[in-house]
């Protein structure tokens, strides 16, 4: 027991003893100090429960009002970043097709300007001899070329 809690039943003890009969002075004694001790048990485990139940309740609301800022502040984030990442997959998008564009009027430019290799000189084997030219057998006649009704 605490030493106030102690002088003061002391004193209501005595108290009630002094107004008591005195054949029954040790029984009441024990009796009023038991019943004492109970209710300051009572009373102090009243108090720690109440004061615990004000605590729970105050750490509730907390959690909840946290809880609220959290998810505001995450969907906050979350625009923000699905913003970011847009903007980045445009200048992406443009970006490609700039490369593409380029890679495109390089490509087309090499065609048009392609040097010729020496496999590609004709050599003296590729000029046509005598023989190979034609004669005037080879040479088409009227009778040779077809009409619309033929």
């Amino acid at each position: 027991m605490s030493k106030p809690f102690g002088k003061a039943l002391d004193k209501v003890t005595e108290k009630v003893v002094e107004h008591t009969p005195e054949h029954i002075k040790e029984k009441v004694k024990d009796t009023v100090q038991d019943h004492a001790h109970e209710t300051f048990k009572e009373n102090v485990q009243e108090g720690v429960q109440s004061k615990v139940n004000q605590a729970s309740e105050q750490l509730q609301n907390t959690k909840e009002e946290n809880a609220s800022k959290v998810h505001s502040t995450a969907e906050k984030a979350k625009e923000k970043v699905q913003d970011a990442l847009l903007s980045v997959k445009e200048k992406v998008s443009t970006a490609k097709e700039a490369g593409d564009a380029f890679q495109e009027e390089v490509s087309s430019s090499r065609e048009s300007k392609t040097i010729k290799g020496v496999h590609d000189i004709k050599s003296s084997t590729n000029i046509k001899s005598s023989t190979n030219i034609k004669s005037y057998q080879n040479i088409k006649t009227s009778k040779d070329i077809k009409t619309i009704s033929s």
